[in-house]
C-alpha cells in the first residue's frame, strides 16, 4: 500500500494460504505431533510439575526478551522475585517479570475463556506497562507506522515495512476470526500461520516479537493440544534468529508458505525434545540428591524433607526451611549449611544476615541456553 511519505505498507492476504504438503512437510508434522504428545506426558512423572512449568515460563520470559536485545540472567529473575536488590538492569528484569504475568495471566483465562482479541490486547499491555515501552499504546494497535531494520535505519532502509495503521483493526479481525475458525487444519500448522500472519500484520508499535511468541503457547493450551504451557519456541528461534527473519520474509514476498512451515516445525521438535530432556534431568536429579544426602549421612529425614520442598520452591531462606519443616531455627541453620556444602544449596544474597539459598542443580537444568 503506497503513503504519502512514499514507501509501501504489506498488506498480507487472509489465512489460510494453499499449502502443497510433500513428503517432508508430512513428515516433519508427524514428528512435531509426537514429540508434542511426549513432551505433555513426561511432566506426569516428574517430582513437581508445577514447578518445572514455573520455571520454564521464566526460562521462555528470559529467552524471548533476550531475542529482543535484554541482557538479564536467571538468577537476577530469581533475585528479582526473592525480593533482593539485582545487580542487572531493573528495567531488563521487569521485561521478563511482565512476561511471566502475561503467560499466567493468559493461562488462567485461557482455562475457561476465549483466545480472541481481547485477551490479546490486554497480554500486550502486561507485556509492556512499566517498561522501556510504556510510552509505545500499552494495549492498543499502533497509531502511527512501524517498520523492522537496522537500529538506527530509515523507514526507506528498513527490510519489511506492516501494514499501516488504519488496516490493523481489519486484519486484526481477520486474523481473530481464523483463530476461532472450526477447521480440518493441523493445530501445529495452523499456529505456524497464525504466528507468521500476526508477525507480519505487526499490529503495535512495541512488544510484537514478545506477544507473537506468547501466542503461540495460548494457542496451543487452549486447544487442548498441551495440558500444561510447556512449548517455547524462543530458545530455537533465537539459536536461528537470522532464519527466521528470512523465512517470515520469505511468506511475505514470495508465498513461500512450506519452507516456513518446515521450519517451524522443527523447531517444535527440537525445543520438545530439549524440554523433555530437562524433565528426564529433573527426575533424575531428585534420585541422586536422595543418594548424595544418604552417602554422606546429611541430615536424616529431615534433610530428606528439605530435598522435597526444594522440588516445590527452588530458593529458600532459614526462616523458611525452619517454618516448612517446622524446626528450630538453629536446626534448619546446621541443615541448610550442610547442604550447602554438599553442593546442593547456593547463597546468593552475600550477606551475614537474611541470606537465601537456591537449588543448585535445578537452576543449572533449566538455564541451559540462557546465558547472556
Amino acid at each position: 500500500m503506497r503513503q504519502d511519505r512514499g514507501y509501501d505498507g504489506f498488506i498480507p492476504n487472509p489465512l489460510p494460504p494453499d499449502i502443497e504438503y510433500d513428503d517432508e512437510l508430512r513428515l516433519l508434522l508427524r514428528k512435531a505431533d509426537a514429540a508434542l504428545a511426549r513432551l505433555d506426558g513426561v511432566t506426569e512423572v516428574l517430582p513437581n510439575p508445577d514447578i518445572f512449568v514455573a520455571m520454564y515460563v521464566k526460562k521462555e520470559a528470559l529467552l524471548s526478551a533476550q531475542i529482543e536485545g535484554t541482557q538479564v540472567s536467571l538468577q537476577g529473575v530469581l533475585e528479582f522475585e526473592a525480593n533482593l536488590r539485582p545487580k542487572e538492569d531493573i528495567r531488563d528484569i521487569r521485561e521478563v517479570i511482565n512476561y511471566i504475568r502475561a503467560m499466567n495471566d493468559g493461562v488462567l483465562h485461557l482455562s475457561s475463556g476465549d483466545l480472541d482479541l481481547a485477551l490479546i490486547n490486554e497480554s500486550h499491555k502486561t507485556l509492556i506497562t512499566g517498561t522501556r515501552g510504556s510510552d509505545k499504546n500499552p494495549g492498543r494497535y499502533k497509531d502511527k507506522q512501524n517498520f523492522l531494520g537496522t537500529p538506527g535505519g530509515s523507514i526507506l532502509q528498513a527490510s519489511f515495512i506492516p501494514p499501516p495503521p488504519a488496516k490493523i483493526e481489519q486484519l486484526m479481525g481477520e486474523l481473530e476470526k481464523f483463530i476461532k475458525e472450526k477447521d480440518k487444519l493441523p493445530v501445529l500448522i495452523k499456529i505456524a500461520l497464525i504466528h507468521a500472519q500476526f508477525e507480519t500484520i505487526h499490529p503495535y508499535l512495541d512488544g510484537n516479537g514478545r506477544m507473537g511468541r506468547l501466542l503461540i503457547t495460548y494457542y496451543l493450551y487452549w486447544t487442548k493440544s498441551l495440558s500444561r504451557p510447556l512449548l517455547y519456541l524462543s530458545f530455537y528461534l533465537k539459536k536461528y534468529k537470522p532464519e527466521y527473519a528470512e523465512h517470515l520474509n520469505k511468506v511475505r514476498f514470495h508465498d513461500d508458505w512450506e519452507a516456513w512451515l518446515k521450519f517451524f516445525l522443527q523447531g517444535v521438535i527440537e525445543v520438545s525434545e530439549n524440554a523433555i530432556q530437562s524433565a528426564r534431568e529433573i527426575i533424575a536429579l531428585k534420585d541422586n540428591s536422595i543418594k548424595k544426602l544418604i552417602e554422606h549421612k546429611a541430615g536424616g529425614m529431615n534433610a530428606i524433607r528439605l530435598l522435597d520442598l526444594l522440588f516445590d520452591n527452588t530458593t529458600v531462606s532459614i526462616r523458611e526451611v525452619a517454618d516448612e519443616l517446622k524446626i528450630s531455627p538453629v536446626a534448619a541453620n546446621k541443615l541448610v549449611n550442610k547442604m550447602e556444602v554438599l553442593g546442593i544449596l547456593r547463597e546468593i544474597t552475600g550477606k551475614e544476615r537474611y541470606q537465601m539459598f537456591v537449588f543448585v542443580d535445578f537452576i543449572r537444568i533449566i538455564e541451559k541456553g540462557t546465558r547472556v
